[in-house]
């Protein structure tokens, strides 16, 4: 490999998408994924992106990782969030000297990349577009949506910009933001509501639209930007999810129009279903509960506040994954009990 391969580290949903898009911009990827079958099928037939945004099929070079070598500057690591910590003690001997991570995934993973490899050299990323791995070798893209990179400490740097420039590739809109924390906040409020969506079969537009949940998805948010705003943090907001209309002493009317927006924009991709819920229904494994959603919890207990809503959803997605109950409208009635 030369200095200037980007090497993404996790080719599902996230990373296969972003690998799939740059190497057909020309630049030098190599993609890595545990799943030898679709290592293989990489290899050997390419990289297929399907649904409504664009398809195409685009020769990608692919590994496992433990054939990994040389080292590499940039580095998008793009596994689930529970993953996140072995994955980079595993890529952490092929990031060179002055090499970087910029987390493509879900949830606050760079608190965790950043222990391993120190603040200076993690790069924070927000990515919000539908995307579902399917099989080896095919992935659907269902819409676009939000992308933003920054830096942990507010600071921009050629490096950061260089990142902004490839993601730019992949998604013309992409932010360069001075508050990544902002939109990570953002995303944890969305995935909360996305998560209690996965404790129903239907799809994330009709979670959203039912007025009988309407207080489960108010709560959820609640508490999510109650923690960010005492850890100091201003979330943004994005894709119908206005954080303002979760904080405190906000009018639930503005978190009704959030709540409709948020199931209006879902209404509108091929990805109709969340990844949570295809790691429940579908591929059944388990899901990144503890990773984006627990930590909320954890977080709020340091400073004082509670998340009784957020406790009871991580306690019914463990339900599920553990076969004591299935996704049903009367599993999301759970969280109706105080």
């Amino acid at each position: 490999m030369n200095e200037n391969t980007i090497l993404i580290w996790g080719a599902g949903a996230i990373g296969g998408t972003l690998g799939a898009y740059l190497a057909r911009a020309g630049e030098d990827v190599l993609l890595v994924d545990i799943v030898e079958p679709h290592v293989d099928a990489m290899n050997r037939d390419g990289l297929f992106i399907e649904g409504p945004v664009e398809t195409f099929r685009q020769a990608v070079k692919a590994v496992r990782p433990d054939e990994v070598e040389g080292q590499f500057r940039r580095i998008i690591l793009a596994v689930k969030a529970h993953h996140t910590r072995d994955a980079v003690r595993a890529l952490k001997p092929h990031l060179a000297q002055n090499g970087t991570v910029l987390s493509a995934q879900n949830g606050l993973n760079e608190i965790v990349i950043a222990e391993e490899i120190g603040a200076e050299r993690t790069i924070g990323c927000f990515v919000n577009f539908g995307a579902d791995w399917l099989e080896p070798g095919r992935i659907l893209f269902g819409n676009r949506a939000a992308v933003a990179v920054g830096g942990l400490d507010r600071q921009t740097t050629d490096v950061i910009r260089d990142y902004h420039r490839l993601l730019s590739i992949f998604e013309p809109k992409a932010v360069l933001t001075d508050n990544i924390w902002g939109y990570l906040w953002g995303k944890l409020g969305y995935g909360s509501l996305l998560f209690a969506t996965a404790l129903t079969n239907a799809s994330m537009s009709e979670n959203l639209a039912s007025e009988r949940h309407f207080p489960v998805y108010h709560r959820l948010g609640q508490e999510v930007m109650a923690v960010a705003k005492a850890r100091g943090v201003e979330p943004l907001g994005f894709n119908g999810f206005d954080p303002d209309a979760f904080m405190p002493g906000a009018d639930e009317a503005a978190a009704r129009r959030s709540v409709a927006d948020m199931a209006e924009f879902n209404r509108h991709t091929a990805k109709t279903h969340s990844g949570i819920w295809r790691d429940l229904a579908v591929r059944k494994r388990k899901t990144e509960v503890d990773a984006q959603i627990a930590i909320i919890a954890t977080l709020g207990q340091e400073a004082g506040i509670p998340t009784p809503a957020i406790s009871r959803l991580v306690a019914l997605i463990h339900d599920i994954e553990d076969g004591r109950r299935e996704q049903s409208w009367s599993t999301l009635d759970e969280m109706l009990t105080p």
